[in-house]
C-alpha cells in the first residue's frame, strides 16, 4: 500500500496567521517550499531574486513569531519581499510580479495591509519603524515595529540618524541587520569591514551555540551563567559593539538560515524586549539556488530564466545600451585626460562604472549607498582640480539634492552629473522613475542641463561635460537600448546652449528634449500622410536654452509643441517662461507642452507606461492635430 503524498505545507498557508499552528519542524519545511516557490515565480517574471532567497528563513520566523499586520515588518528597499508577499495572501498573484496591473516588485501600502510602508530606495526602514513605534506610544496604531535592513543599506547616513534617535528615545523597537556582505555590488567601506569582524573566526561558532540556547528560555538557574558566557564571548569578539553605544541591546551574530537559532531567538526577544534591540543576522544572498549563489551579484536582478540551468532569457540587443555607450565614452575621454575620475553610490554595474574601474581602478570611487556623500565628495574632487563624473540614477540623485545646491551649485564647481535611468524605467515603477531631475536641476543658477536624443548624442555630451570647467553640468539618458544610429569615432564638444534642427517643415514645430525624438519622428510620418509637415528640432539643452532657435521656431510657425520625458516644471516650463517674457504669445502663437502626467505611473513595460503618459507617437500626432484644429485621430490610434 503506497503512502498518500502529503499536501505541501505552503498550500496550507493563506496568511501569516496560519503559521501559528505549525511546529518548528513544519516551519523549517515551509521555508524550503517557500524558497522553491520564489525561484519558480521569478523564473517566469524576472525580478530581484537573490535578496529574497537570502531572507526566506528570516521571513518565516518573523511571520511565525510576530502578529502581522498588527505588528509592522518594514523591509528596507523592498527587493527582498517576494517570500513575504507569498506568505501574506498574494501567492496567487506572485507570477504577475512587475507586470502591468500585477504585483509591485517592492513593498507597497496600496497593495496589502501587510506592507505597512512602501519602499524602493534604501536605508529608510529604521526611521519608518521608529515612527510606527512612537505612534504606538502616543496612542496610534498598536503593535510592534520591525525594520529589516541590509548591511549595504547601513552605509547610508540616514540609517545612523535613525539608530541614534531610537537609542535616545529608548522605546521598544526591533532592528534586524541582514548581513549578507552584498547590496547590489559588494559593500564597501569601514562599516562592512567592521561587520565582517563581528562574525568571522572561531568565536562565531561559539556564539552560534549560545544563541541556540536562547538564554531567555533556559531554566532560571542557568540563565545568569549563560548570559555571562554570551557577554564574555561578545567581548572576546569585539569588546562591546557600536550598536550598544547607540543605546541598542545587541544580539548576534546569528545564522540567518538556521531555524533552530532563529525561532527561539525571535520568541525570546519578542517576549522580553522593553527597549530598542538590534539582531545581527548573517545570511547568504541567493541562498539555496546555485546559479544565484555563484553569480557575481548573487542573482540580484534577473530577467526570466531557466530554473534548471539558471540561464537568463534575454532578448538579443540590436543596439548598444545607453549605459554601455556612456561607459565607453567616459573611458575614451579618461584615456586622454588623467584628471577624469568616476564616482558612484553602490551602483558600479548599473551606471557602467565597473568597466571604467577595470581600466582606471585608482580613478574610480564607489562610496556605498551614500548619495549625499557622493555629491559632496565629487565637489571636493572638483575643488581639488579633478574632473569628477558623478554617475547616479536620476531617482537616487534626488537623495543628494541639498548637496547639489549647497556644495556644487552655489560654489559653481565643475562636477559632471551622469544621470542614468532618466524618464520612465518600466518594471521597477514609480520609486525608480527619473521624472524630476530636469526640473530640480534646471532651476539652479549656473547649471548646464543636457539630454541625449540618441546614443551618438550621448557620446557628444560626455565629451562636452569633460571639456566644461566653468561650472556644474549634467546630462541625462534612459535605461535600455539606443536607437541604432551610426556612432561617431569620437565625441564632439557641443556649443553650450545650442540645439539642432532635424528637419524643416511648416505650420507647426515640435521641439524635443531627450529620447522622445524617435517617437516624434514616427509621429511626423503619420502626419505627413495627412498633409502636415511639422518642423522637428532637438533642443539638447534645457539650460541654458537655445533662445535663437526657440524664438525662430515661434516666429516661423503657427504652433510650437515641446516634449520631454520629465515632469512639469522642466524643459517645457522654461520654454514657456522665455516665450512669455519675450511677448511671443501676444502674436498669437499656439503653444503646448507634453510632459509626464501629474501622477505616479505604475510599473509596466516602458512603452505601456509612456502610453499611459500620452507621450508615444500616436499621442504626438493627436496633439499636433488638436493644436492645428484638424480632426482628431480615431480613438484606436490615440
Amino acid at each position: 500500500m503506497t503512502d498518500t503524498p502529503k499536501t505541501p505545507i505552503l498550500d496550507r498557508v493563506s496568511l501569516p496567521s496560519d503559521l501559528k499552528s505549525l511546529s518548528d519542524a513544519e516551519l523549517r519545511q515551509l521555508a524550503d517550499e517557500l524558497r522553491s516557490e520564489t525561484i519558480a515565480a521569478v523564473s517566469q517574471t524576472g525580478g530581484h531574486l537573490g535578496a529574497g532567497l537570502g531572507v526566506v528563513e528570516l521571513t518565516v520566523a518573523l511571520h511565525a513569531v510576530f502578529d502581522t499586520p498588527r505588528d509592522k515588518i518594514i523591509w528596507d528597499v523592498g527587493h527582498q519581499c517576494y517570500p513575504h508577499k507569498i506568505l501574506t495572501g498574494r501567492r496567487d498573484r506572485i507570477r504577475t510580479l512587475r507586470m502591468g496591473g500585477g504585483l509591485s516588485g517592492f513593498t507597497k501600502r496600496q497593495e496589502s495591509p501587510y506592507d505597512p510602508f512602501g519602499a524602493g530606495h534604501s536605508s529608510t526602514s529604521i526611521s519608518a519603524a521608529l515612527g510606527f513605534a512612537m505612534a504606538r506610544e502616543l496612542g496610534g496604531d498598536p503593535g510592534d515595529a520591525v525594520a529589516v535592513i541590509g548591511d549595504g543599506a547601513m552605509s547610508a547616513g540616514m540609517a545612523f540618524e535613525a539608530l541614534n534617535n531610537a537609542g535616545h528615545l529608548g522605546k521598544r523597537l526591533f532592528v534586524i541587520l541582514n548581513d549578507n556582505e552584498m547590496s547590489i555590488a559588494p559593500p564597501v567601506g569601514a562599516l562592512s569591514s567592521y561587520l565582517t569582524r563581528l562574525y568571522t573566526g572561531g568565536p562565531f561558532q561559539e556564539l552560534k551555540a549560545v544563541a541556540k540556547g536562547a538564554v531567555g528560555r533556559l531554566p532560571d538557574a542557568f540563565q545568569e551563567g549563560a548570559r555571562r558566557a554570551k557577554e564574555m564571548l561578545k567581548g572576546m569578539t569585539i569588546g562591546g559593539t557600536m550598536f550598544e553605544e547607540l543605546g541598542f541591546s545587541y544580539i548576534g551574530p546569528v545564522d540567518g538560515h538556521d531555524m533552530e537559532q532563529l525561532l527561539p531567538l525571535m520568541r525570546t526577544i519578542h517576549d522580553r524586549a522593553t527597549g530598542p534591540v538590534l539582531i545581527h543576522v548573517v545570511t547568504k544572498k541567493g541562498k539555496g539556488y546555485a546559479p544565484a549563489e555563484n553569480a557575481a551579484d548573487r542573482g540580484h536582478a534577473t530577467s526570466k530564466f531557466d530554473m534548471v540551468t539558471g540561464e537568463q532569457r534575454k532578448a538579443k540587443s540590436n543596439a548598444p545600451s545607453y549605459t554601455s555607450v556612456f561607459a565607453k565614452a567616459l573611458i575614451d575621454e579618461a584615456g586622454r585626460d588623467e584628471r577624469i575620475v568616476g564616482v558612484t553610490a553602490a551602483m558600479p554595474d548599473g551606471t557602467g562604472l565597473k568597466r571604467f574601474a577595470e581600466r582606471f581602478p585608482r580613478r574610480t570611487f564607489d562610496v556605498g549607498i551614500a548619495e549625499q556623500h557622493a555629491v559632496t565628495f565629487s565637489a571636493g574632487l572638483a575643488a581639488g582640480g579633478m574632473k569628477p563624473f558623478c554617475a547616479i540614477y536620476s531617482t537616487f540623485l534626488q537623495r543628494g539634492y541639498d548637496q547639489i545646491v549647497h556644495d556644487v551649485a552655489i560654489q559653481g564647481l565643475p562636477v559632471r552629473f551622469a544621470i542614468d535611468r532618466a524618464g520612465l524605467v518600466g518594471q521597477d515603477g514609480p520609486t525608480h522613475a527619473g521624472a524630476y531631475d530636469t526640473a530640480f536641476l534646471a532651476n539652479l543658477p549656473g547649471f548646464v542641463v543636457m539630454a541625449a536624443a540618441d546614443e551618438a548624442e550621448l557620446k557628444h555630451m560626455v565629451a562636452t561635460a569633460a571639456a566644461h570647467d566653468s561650472g556644474p553640468i549634467a546630462f541625462r539618458f534612459p535605461r535600455g537600448e539606443g536607437t541604432g544610429v551610426e556612432m561617431p569615432e569620437r565625441g564632439e564638444i557641443l556649443p553650450i546652449g545650442k540645439g539642432r534642427m532635424i528637419v524643416e517643415g511648416a505650420g507647426v514645430a515640435i521641439l524635443s528634449f531627450g529620447t522622445r525624438l524617435s517617437e516624434v519622428m514616427s509621429a511626423r510620418e503619420g502626419l505627413m500622410a495627412r498633409g502636415i509637415t511639422p518642423t522637428i528640432a532637438d533642443a539638447r539643452f534645457a539650460k541654458p536654452l537655445d533662445r535663437d532657435l526657440i524664438l525662430q521656431l515661434a516666429r516661423d510657425h503657427d504652433a510650437l509643441i515641446t516634449i520631454e520625458e520629465g515632469a512639469v516644471g522642466g524643459f517645457g516650463s522654461h520654454v514657456a517662461q522665455l516665450l512669455a517674457e519675450e511677448g511671443v504669445f501676444d502674436s498669437g502663437l499656439r503653444f503646448r507642452s507634453m510632459v509626464l502626467p501629474d501622477s505616479f505611473v505604475d510599473h509596466d513595460a516602458p512603452f505601456a507606461m509612456y502610453d499611459t503618459s500620452a507621450l508615444n507617437a500616436a499621442h504626438i500626432e493627436a496633439k499636433v492635430l488638436s493644436v492645428m484644429g484638424v480632426e482628431k485621430l480615431d480613438a484606436r490610434r490615440a
